[in-house]
């Protein structure tokens, strides 16, 4: 959800960019060490799951910013998804070999020993638990915990291998935040939590076989069963559609519990979404050029747009749809 290009580039009159350290020296040796437990964490897919957590706390507790425990409640949140993003790592090293998008990972490459990495996303999952316990409520760290288990478990060691339907049930691990963001400020769940979870359940398959179609022939190789590698082009765009079509519904059934500045983004953005998917969807079926990657793309900041849209109603705090029906 990062837009522009990376800082650093060299113009005209630029101050070259510090060198790398050299990985023959000790300072070298220690900092790629700590990029690799870093990577293990895939920091950039945390970014996008916890982005939607500071809606949902914000919803809980609208009109009111509880500074303290959002951060809390983040940082309890990333180490829980850096720990089953580390676990999965150890369960996928033999196929990140094989995938050139992930050949790079750091047990791919093994810049990480396999036992360290497991010890590594192990203490990172009761750190995270007991944080949130602490700082939040057990609620909120049970909930992190059940996370870590279905992703490592059922994702990652049963459906990711075995069925094209891998990502659709397996993506609820992803629409966690929400509830554990719920969960930390009222120590309970509602109704409103459970329609973000599905908004996000929703999105996932689309976000997902978007990068997959682009990537197809690397789960191929590596003899996973996305959808993209075991179906038509013309099949799988259209399940894009239709859960792209199922996600903006989605967020349209949280109107009556936000004001109108949700409504006016909920409505606006899905009209672009599912445009977009359209666009791909006719692309394949009129036999032109297709781009995936575009939808892929759109789609981190359409969640990032509609997260947006429901943090700033709930700030305000502004009379609900409800109240006027």
């Amino acid at each position: 959800m990062r837009a522009g290009r990376r800082p650093g580039g060299h113009g005209f009159g630029a101050p070259e960019a510090p060198s790398a350290p050299r990985p023959d020296t000790p300072w070298g040796r220690i900092s790629g060490t700590v990029l690799a437990y870093i990577a293990l964490t895939k920091p950039r897919v945390i970014e996008l799951l916890l982005v939607a957590t500071i809606p949902a706390m914000l919803l809980a507790d609208r009109g009111n910013v509880d500074l303290v425990l959002i951060l809390s409640t983040l940082f309890g949140g990333w180490m829980g998804a850096a720990s089953a993003n580390s676990l999965n790592c150890v369960v996928d090293a033999d196929i990140d070999k094989v995938m050139k998008r992930t050949a790079r990972r750091p047990l791919a490459r093994q810049a990480v020993p396999t036992r360290n990495a497991f010890v590594f996303g192990m203490v990172l999952g009761i750190a995270s638990f007991a944080w949130l316990w602490w700082r939040a409520n057990l609620l909120a760290g049970a909930l992190v915990v059940a996370t870590i288990a279905f992703y490592v478990l059922v994702y990652t060691m049963v459906l990711k291998r075995r069925t094209w339907q891998n990502v659709v049930w397996g993506g609820a691990a992803g629409c966690m935040p929400v509830m554990v963001g719920w969960a930390a400020v009222t120590g309970s769940l509602s109704w409103e939590p459970i329609v973000l979870f599905l908004v996000i359940f929703f999105w996932t398959p689309p976000h997902t076989w978007a990068l997959a179609m682009r990537y197809k022939e690397d789960y191929k190789a590596a003899g996973v069963p996305m959808l993209p590698v075991i179906a038509t082009e013309q099949h799988v765009t259209k399940q894009i559609l239709i859960y792209t079509w199922a996600t903006v519904l989605a967020t349209l059934v949280l109107v009556p519990a936000a004001g109108v500045v949700y409504a006016a983004v909920a409505v606006l953005a899905g009209a672009w979404f599912v445009f977009i998917a359209h666009q791909l969807y006719n692309s394949v079926r009129g036999g032109a050029s297709v781009k995936p990657l575009k939808l892929f793309l759109q789609s981190n900041n359409y969640l990032a747009v509609v997260c947006l849209g429901l943090a700033v109603d709930s700030v305000l705090d502004l009379p609900t749809i409800a109240s006027y029906l």
